[in-house]
């Protein structure tokens, strides 16, 4: 009893120092290059970054913006057996949202303790000059990566 007290005690102390900024909408798309070129010429999008290949994850990405509002960054598989490829088999579109985070282990250990599974990292992310990033499933089966933030 005291410990699943406790555990809650840390997770609702945890929700509050957590801050969890959006950053990015996660596309996958089978070519990054055809996919700039429609997101730029159909909906006025501009390349803000990239293209990065990132052998880690076996995907080849990059972020595009318009105006003031949030960046998308747009996922092509980097290998044949990138796990991207999964969802495009089944034709694509919206993969994840991001969220950038300041304390990379209070986030891991909050995220865990409501429910959601740790599937990848912490690793270093080339799209983020080296920054860690890790993915995790929400109890919903959403994709959610969190990255950390930049030096101060």
């Amino acid at each position: 009893m005291t410990t699943c007290l406790g555990l809650l005690i840390l997770s609702h102390t945890l929700q509050h120092t957590v801050d969890f900024r959006f950053a990015h909408l996660g596309v996958a798309v089978p070519d990054l290059e055809r996919s700039l070129g429609d997101y730029r010429e159909l909906f006025g999008y501009t390349l803000s970054s990239g293209p990065f290949d990132d052998p880690i994850q076996k995907v080849r990405v990059c972020f595009i913006s318009r105006g003031n509002e949030p960046q998308i960054e747009l996922i092509a598989p980097l290998t044949d057996d990138a796990p991207i490829r999964q969802l495009l088999a089944k034709g694509g579109g919206a993969y994840h949202v991001c969220y950038e985070v300041d304390e990379m282990e209070a986030a891991i250990t909050f995220l865990r303790g409501n429910k959601c599974m740790l599937i990848s990292g912490p690793v270093p992310a080339v799209a983020f000059a080296g920054r860690r990033i890790a993915w995790f499933y929400t109890p919903a089966r959403q994709l959610v990566e969190i990255v950390e933030s930049p030096p101060r």
